[in-house]
């Protein structure tokens, strides 16, 4: 994962990628400030020592969901704190605010924050300007950025419009971001242009949730196919029968050199 970030910034990029093949397995669990509970028992404390023993590389939470895990699930997995906020009840959903620092995160322990942003939003200004003000933050802490940007908004009428969804991933890249967020566009070659066009790493949305697990797989295929640099896949492992088994599956195919053992994650505490 090239990068002319400081010392300090690689570090922490490098621990995220600590397969050492520039690939990434993210797994986003910020979605219960949107949309309420995670549908899953025991919701993150209990996800995350199932994601850290099963291959998955990060995880995006918000800092008050951190006070109810165990720090020992981060010994092989990385933390993305992530600062942006929004409801599904709000007038308008799509116009994310902050709601965190980056020196919250980096007091929380944090390998890299996460900021959201809604291409074509009402509120589009203040996120960019948002966007912005958090990569001067970073530059100043050596932390790396990731931008989850999207086409999303009374303006766009095709949020997988493979032009749009190049705009939004340069536009995070041109602004400071060390790796981007954004939809699948649909195919192996929209996939493929997006990344060609962007000069930072993408990771592909993993979408709405699919009951086919072989429907998931393929995606994940697709994005790899296309030279991005892997998933992040919520509700897709989250949801899933076995969230551990299905982050297994999906980190295999991102990792295939990679062992996956049954002691990647220490005992955690009783």
């Amino acid at each position: 994962m090239s990068t002319t970030r400081s010392f300090g910034a690689q570090l922490r990029l490098r621990r995220m990628s600590r397969n050492g093949d520039d690939r990434l397995l993210l797994v986003p669990m910020d979605h219960s400030v949107t949309d309420g509970p995670l549908p899953t028992p025991g919701g993150p404390a209990n996800l995350t020592p199932q994601l850290a023993a099963n291959g998955v590389d990060a995880i995006v939470l918000h800092k008050g969901a951190l006070r109810y895990i165990d720090p020992a699930a981060f010994v092989n997995m990385s933390l993305i704190v992530h600062l942006s906020a929004s409801t599904a009840h709000a007038p308008d959903p799509d116009a994310k605010y902050l709601v965190a620092s980056v020196e919250t995160a980096l007091r929380l322990g944090a390998d890299a924050v996460s900021v959201h942003v809604n291409l074509g939003s009402a509120e589009e200004r203040r996120q960019v300007a948002d966007l912005a003000a958090v990569a001067e933050a970073c530059d100043a802490w050596n932390l790396p950025l990731m931008a989850m940007i999207y086409p999303r908004g009374p303006q766009i009428t095709d949020p997988r419009d493979v032009r749009l969804v190049a705009h939004a991933a340069t536009l995070a890249a041109d602004l400071g971001a060390d790796l981007v967020k954004t939809v699948y566009p649909g195919t192996v070659e929209a996939m493929a242009e997006v990344v060609d066009s962007c000069p930072a790493p993408i990771v592909a949305a993993g979408g709405p949730r699919v009951d086919d697990e072989a429907k998931v797989l393929a995606h994940v295929e697709g994005v790899l196919r296309a030279g991005a640099a892997g998933v992040a896949m919520g509700r897709n492992i989250f949801e899933a029968p076995d969230p551990g088994e299905r982050a297994r599956r999906v980190a295999a195919l991102i990792h295939p050199a990679r062992e996956f053992t049954d002691d990647l994650v220490p005992e955690l505490a009783s």
